[in-house]
């Protein structure tokens, strides 16, 4: 049976973020995730996991100017060594969190630059944080975004991530599969998660439409996650979605509540 781990990011908006943590274990989760790290004191997160009997099972290495609307930085063929700066950092957190694994984003095609040349730039940037994360004992993972969401998103669909992962040919790389982005990119969410089961380390959830908590739109949660338990993935997924309301009230939708 998979593990849900609680989304910070998203989850629990009701209180603080580093209050979070407590109301993640408090609702009966013992993992969470979040998108970045690096705002706060690697001890202080640190910190609350352990006084919280929580795990750190994912984060993403730094995206760029998140504020100002970048969404990674691993396609821009002229922030080479600011992404090598961020693989450093990432690990330095991820190493002190105890987190097994990063997500990098592939980030928005820069304008000008043809989407081949940013998939080249991407690949070689892919290849130099597969190696630096091996050294530190960590997976590294690449997300399919679909494109209505983040316009302009380099890496939107499962066979294009699948064909990076080939070409870099790095035994630590793998895909995160994130439920919501593949059903409004792909659909077929089941036979894709079979095909591709072997190279998925890591997924994620939302419903469709308004990627709130399932039940809440067009996804049969309940045959997913009894086709993922069938096939015998016991990994995480994240549970990276908007509360319709608040947000432990809505986790009926947890398998056993």
């Amino acid at each position: 049976m998979p593990q849900f781990a609680a989304n910070l990011t998203m989850l629990f908006n009701e209180v603080p973020f580093l209050d979070r943590f407590e109301a993640a274990a408090r609702a009966g989760f013992t993992g969470v995730e979040y998108l970045f790290p690096y705002a706060w004191e690697a001890d202080e997160l640190a910190a609350r996991l352990r006084d919280n009997g929580l795990v750190q099972v994912l984060h993403n290495l730094p995206p760029g100017n998140w504020d100002a609307g970048e969404r990674g930085i691993a396609c821009h063929p002229d922030r080479r060594d600011e992404f090598r700066d961020g693989v450093a950092r990432g690990i330095t957190y991820a190493t002190r969190l105890g987190c097994p694994r990063l997500n990098c984003l592939a980030g928005i095609v820069p304008k000008g630059l043809g989407r081949d040349d940013a998939e080249a730039v991407f690949s070689e940037n892919l290849a130099y944080a597969a190696g630096e994360l091996a050294r530190a004992g960590l997976k590294l993972l690449i997300e399919p975004i679909n494109h209505f969401d983040i316009p302009g998103f380099l890496l939107t669909r499962s066979d294009q991530a699948m064909r990076l992962i080939e070409a870099v040919g790095a035994p630590n790389l793998y895909l995160q599969y994130d439920i919501y982005h593949a059903q409004r990119m792909e659909g077929e969410l089941a036979a894709t998660i079979a095909r591709l089961l072997p190279r998925i380390d890591h997924m994620q959830l939302a419903d469709n439409p308004g990627r709130h908590e399932p039940g809440s739109g067009e996804i049969h949660f309940p045959f997913l996650f009894g086709e993922i338990d069938r096939l015998g993935y016991d990994g995480w997924i994240g549970c990276e979605y908007r509360p319709a309301g608040d947000t432990a009230a809505g986790l009926g939708w947890l398998p056993g509540r």
